[in-house]
């Protein structure tokens, strides 16, 4: 028993080594010093948005580092575990447990690894559209509207509603979440495409089976980019009266905004502030998300084309299934990993089919 504890241990060293190699602990050491000093100069200080972007990168630095620094002590601690249970002064589930909370932490390092690109520390544009069907696909919009912000709450996340377009009778047409928090868009990015519901429907007096569909769009928000430039020429911009509750003007002034950027027919649309300009502001970061999402899009599609991978990511594909009768079954048909567990799924409990998601376009 020892011994396979310090052959696992051998093990989870070199996977160690492997990701901090990746997660390069010398550059992010410099980076954290390059950034503490920036946040003193007056420039910087005196400038909101550039610090809290500033802080943000801190914070992520100092929590990898941190893992790092917390995965070194675990490895000293696991090999005296198994020098003492060598010398027969500790037990084996005393050491087994040092050895375990070593491979805990090494594989939180493996994660960390996973989020490698450009945008993963944004936060998430979510913008969910209702397929065919009526009231039930709209339902279906509504639903999952519901389990990505559950899912917001359970992992530490904030979520905005920004937009939405009410259906006819239930649910929503359309609806927009803003997710904010570490890792926002890479984890969320894997839900893109288009999710199947399949269950006996409370809108069918026949109580029948139905199969709806929404399609899930998903950017990462920017303020800006130097990559990507927006003509003024190029927008047209419509104002409409926000729906639902939100206050005394809403309903009644014209503060809502919808841009449409002609040259790529990308429409986004943003109600929730309470002023004209304001609702404009966040369109327009909406806007950038969107071109941004589109180019990253481009590159990837590029990329598998030169790969010639037979695992090429079809963006618009259906990616989900969420079988509610006539047994229970969630099943990603990317990575075919599934669960019976349909209410903890709908419940917002998907990080599991995002890692193995992440994996798989990582593969």
């Amino acid at each position: 028993m020892i011994e396979e504890q310090n052959e696992r241990l051998k093990e989870l060293i070199k996977k160690y080594k492997s990701f901090c190699a990746g997660l390069k602990k010398e550059h992010l050491s410099t980076e954290l010093e390059t950034i503490k000093s920036k946040l003193t100069l007056p420039e910087v200080y005196n400038n909101f948005d550039a610090s809290q972007k500033l802080l943000k990168e801190q914070a992520l630095i100092e929590s990898n580092l941190s893992k790092i620094y917390d995965a070194e002590r675990k490895e000293e601690d696991a090999k005296v575990a198994i020098e003492l249970a060598q010398n027969g002064e500790m037990g084996e589930e005393e050491t087994k447990s040092f050895v375990d909370a070593y491979s805990k932490i090494v594989n939180e390092l493996y994660l960390e690894t996973l989020y490698s690109g450009e945008y993963d520390d944004a936060d998430s544009l979510i913008m969910i559209h209702s397929g065919a069907g009526g009231e039930e696909a709209q339902d279906w919009t509504d639903m999952l509207a519901r389990m990505y912000l559950k899912f917001a709450s359970k992992y530490g996340y904030s979520a905005d509603i920004v937009d939405k377009l009410v259906g006819d009778g239930a649910g929503y047409k359309s609806i927009s979440i803003i997710i904010s928090g570490k890792h926002a868009y890479g984890n969320l990015k894997t839900e893109r495409g288009v999710h199947r519901l399949v269950r006996l429907s409370p809108f069918d007096s026949n109580n029948r089976r139905h199969t709806s569909f929404a399609s899930v769009e998903v950017s990462p928000m920017i303020e800006s980019s130097d990559d990507i430039q927006i003509n003024p020429s190029d927008l047209k911009i419509d104002t409409y009266k926000s729906s639902g509750a939100g206050g005394q003007h809403v309903n009644k002034t014209e503060s809502a905004i919808r841009i449409t950027h002609k040259p790529t027919g990308i429409v986004v649309a943003c109600q929730n502030e309470r002023s004209q300009v304001q609702n404009k502001a966040q369109a327009m970061k909406m806007l950038y998300s969107k071109l941004a999402e589109r180019k990253e899009r481009e590159k990837d599609e590029e990329r598998q084309k030169n790969l010639s991978s037979q695992k090429k990511i079809e963006w618009g594909s259906q990616i989900r299934s969420y079988v509610l009768h006539p047994y229970n079954m969630v099943k990603d048909h990317r990575t075919n990993l599934s669960t019976s567990n349909t209410t903890a799924v709908l419940d917002g409990e998907i990080m599991d089919f995002i890692i193995e998601a992440i994996k798989f376009e990582k593969e």
